[in-house]
């Protein structure tokens, strides 16, 4: 099986991983505690091998699409978080609840957001260059965004000891050495082939993190059971949403097709496994923030196989291909 092949599938390996878990929880529910210890080192390894496929030096690169880089930064930080705002006053949730949908909700995905839009025929090489900053704006604006949302007493919990550790050792420190490695995979073809190597390993380590997480919270799946197909309509409607969104932002900055599908796949993914470090520190109460979370990843993965068929297909079809040839024609007469 070669690299995109796997991708193409993880959908699927994801909901298979998942529901191997919630089973071994459900029958050994003791012997799986064991493997949660495994858990923050799993994470720690897959935003590593994550950021290293982030193209970190090539920020200037990503600008140079003005047209693009505002409709992506006006979609995601100013549209997006406005109608979660909204979302928050008009449907009533549990706050534990409302921190997952938030959490993971917010921000965009800087992961397979890039394979999405490979497959569903978008710009990979402006996804590819726009992510770094994506990323780097996304650690400054989702603070701000869940205080204003969540209120002082998620304030407090930002700024306690265990997950601002958490924060610093699975989202900085792997962020720091991927930037690291990149540059020396310039000056060492070894480190460059070993830097390629790594792309293989997300999809596998984030199914064993799913696993991992399934077969540990499956009393709080069960206990959310009603919740989550509340959570579940919210996030389809959120697929439905951000793609309409893509469309017209596409639109309103005059945009070519293939750089309005890439909207469309920023907009519809989210940034699901960078925020599960910081909901598995929450303190008892907001352990449902972690089922939430992924509940939308798989919700979202999903919805990611209708969107290759729909968004290319029907939503945002290529231009006709006959208008070159009609020109053509009328300039021989």
């Amino acid at each position: 099986m070669i690299r995109e092949q796997l991708e193409q599938q993880q959908s699927w390996i994801y909901l298979a991983f998942i529901a191997l878990g919630l089973c071994l929880g459900l029958l050994a529910p003791e012997p799986m505690a064991a493997f949660e210890q495994a858990l923050w080192p799993l994470l720690g390894l897959l935003l590593f091998a994550t950021f290293t496929q982030i193209p970190l030096l090539q920020i200037k690169q990503g600008l140079q699409d003005t047209r693009f880089i505002a409709a992506l930064l006006i979609g995601n930080f100013v549209v997006i978080p406005a109608l979660l705002g909204v979302l928050v006053v008009w449907i009533p949730l549990p706050l534990p609840v409302l921190a997952g949908v938030l959490l993971v909700l917010l921000m965009p995905c800087t992961d397979w957001f890039i394979t999405f839009t490979h497959l569903g025929k978008g710009d990979a090489a402006r996804a590819i260059a726009a992510t770094p900053l994506l990323l780097l704006v996304q650690m400054v604006a989702l603070p701000a965004y869940l205080w204003l949302l969540l209120g002082s007493e998620w304030l407090q919990l930002t700024l306690s000891p265990t997950l601002l550790s958490a924060f610093l050792s699975l989202i900085v420190l792997p962020l720091l050495l991927a930037w690291l490695t990149e540059r020396a995979a310039q000056r060492s073809a070894t480190i460059e082939r070993a830097t390629h190597a790594l792309g293989w390993m997300p999809v596998p380590l984030l199914a064993c993190v799913l696993l991992i997480i399934a077969a540990t919270q499956v009393t709080q799946v069960l206990a959310l059971r009603q919740l989550l197909g509340h959570a579940v309509l919210i996030f389809i409607g959120f697929l439905i949403v951000a793609a309409l969104l893509g469309k017209a932002l596409g639109h309103l900055f005059q945009l070519p097709p293939t750089s309005t599908r890439t909207l469309v796949f920023s907009f519809g993914t989210r940034n699901s496994f960078v925020m599960l470090p910081i909901a598995l520190t929450l303190p008892n109460g907001w352990q449902a923030a972690v089922v939430i979370i992924v509940c939308q990843s798989l919700v979202e993965l999903l919805g990611m196989v209708a969107y290759l068929r729909w968004v290319p297909k029907r939503l945002i079809p290529s231009k006709d291909t006959k208008k070159p040839t009609l020109t053509a024609s009328k300039r021989g007469r």
